[in-house]
C-alpha cells in the first residue's frame, strides 16, 4: 500500500517525544509519532519533579500530551517501529503491522530498560514499595525505614542521597558493594546501618513491601527499600541505523550519544529523553525534546533555503509515498 510520508517521524510517545511532536507541529511540521504504549515509568503512581503537573499519573500525562500533539495537527498512532533505514529522502520505518512511514528526519525517543537484580519479589514491587530515585520518590517515603539494596559501587552514593528523607537507612551491600575506608566513614557520620551477607527475597504482605530477607534467614521490616537499576537504552533502531551505544561514565549502563540539542553521528537521526540521557526525570526528558524538535526544524529549513537557493523545491514529503 501506498503511505504518507512526513517531515518528521519520531519513534517513541513519552514525554521526550510529545514535546519535540508539539514544538515541530507548531512549528507547521508534518509529524508523525509512533508509540508501542510501554513507558518506562508506567508502573509509578505519579509524576514528580514535573512543573504544574505533580502528582499527574504519566498515563495522564502522556493523554494531555497526545492530545496537545493532535491539537497542532500531528499525528499519533499506537504501534510498535520494528526496523528503520535511511531512503534517497530520508527515512523509511516499518512498524510491526507491515505498515510503513516515510519521514525526512528521524528521532528515537524510545526511553530505556531498567535492569533489576534477579531477586524473588523485587520486580513485583518495582515502582510501589521498591524505587529508584530520590528526587521522585523521596518526599513519598520521607521518615519511613528505607533500605537500600546493593548493584555495586553507585549504592555507598544511593544510601548517602536517601539519608536526606529519612534518619532510619539500612544499606544491604548484597556482596555487590565492598566500601572504600573513606565511605565507611561516610556511612558512620551519616548513621547508616550497613548490613552484610546476600538478599534472598523482597517481602510484601498483602502487595505491600513488607521486609528484605538475606540468605541466612534474617528478616529486616522496611517501610520502602530503594535499588539502582542498571539503565539500558532501547536503542536496538538506533544501532541498525549505524549509531553505537557507549557505557555510561557512572557505570550505570548504556546509552546513544548526541550533542546537546539531539543530532547523532548519523545525519538526520536525532534522539532525546532516556535512550540518550540515562539520568533525565521526566521534566527533562521533555525539555530535550523541545530542543531536538527545534533542531530538526532548523535542520529542515536549511535544507529548504539550500532549496530554493538551487531554484528547485525538493521532496513534497506532505505527498510523498512509500511503496510497501
Amino acid at each position: 500500500m501506498d503511505t504518507k510520508g512526513y517531515d518528521v517521524v519520531i519513534i517513541g510517545g513519552g514525554a521526550a517525544g510529545l514535546s519535540a511532536a508539539t514544538t515541530l507541529a507548531r512549528a507547521l511540521r508534518s509529524v508523525l509519532v509512533i508509540d508501542s504504549g510501554t513507558p518506562r515509568n508506567a508502573p509509578a503512581a505519579g509524576v514528580h519533579g514535573f512543573l504544574s503537573r505533580d502528582g499527574m499519573t504519566p498515563s495522564d500525562l502522556l493523554s494531555v500530551g497526545r492530545n496537545e500533539v493532535l491539537s497542532y495537527g500531528g499525528t499519533v498512532i499506537d504501534a510498535e517501529a520494528v526496523s528503520a533505514r535511511r531512503t534517497p529522502d530520508g527515512f523509511e520505518v516499518v512498524t510491526e503491522d507491515a505498515r510503513r512511514f516515510a519521514g525526512r528526519r528521524l528521532l528515537v525517543t524510545t526511553g530505556l530498560t531498567d535492569e533489576l537484580p534477579p531477586i524473588p519479589g523485587l520486580r513485583e514491587q518495582w515502582g510501589k514499595g521498591v524505587v529508584h530515585c530520590p528526587y521522585c520518590h523521596g518526599w513519598e517515603i520521607r521518615g519511613q525505614h528505607i533500605g537500600v539494596l546493593g548493584t555495586g559501587p553507585l549504592s555507598v552514593h544511593q544510601a548517602l542521597l536517601f539519608r536526606q528523607w529519612s534518619s532510619d537507612i539500612t544499606l544491604f551491600l548484597n556482596d555487590t558493594v565492598e566500601p572504600t575506608d573513606e565511605e565507611w566513614d561516610k556511612l558512620a557520620a551519616r548513621s547508616v546501618t550497613v548490613v552484610a551477607g546476600p538478599v534472598a527475597s523482597v517481602d510484601a504482605v498483602d502487595g505491600v513491601l513488607e521486609a528484605v530477607t538475606l540468605g541466612q534467614g534474617t528478616s529486616f521490616h522496611i517501610g520502602a527499600l530503594a535499588v539502582g537499576t542498571r539503565m539500558e537504552a532501547r536503542s536496538a533502531l538506533l544501532e541498525s541505523l549505524g549509531l553505537t551505544s557507549q557505557v555510561h561514565p557512572s557505570g550505570a549502563g548504556r546509552f546513544i550519544g548526541t550533542d546537546p540539542m539531539g543530532a547523532t553521528d548519523v545525519p538526520g537521526v536525532y534522539a532525546a529523553g532516556n535512550v540518550s540521557n540515562l539520568m533525565a526525570q521526566v521534566i527533562t526528558a521533555a525539555a530535550e525534546g523541545v530542543m531536538a524538535g527545534a533542531r530538526i526544524n532548523a535542520d529542515l529549513i536549511e535544507e529548504e533555503t539550500q532549496w530554493a537557493v538551487e531554484g528547485r523545491l525538493g521532496p513534497t514529503p506532505a505527498t510523498a509515498a512509500v511503496k510497501g
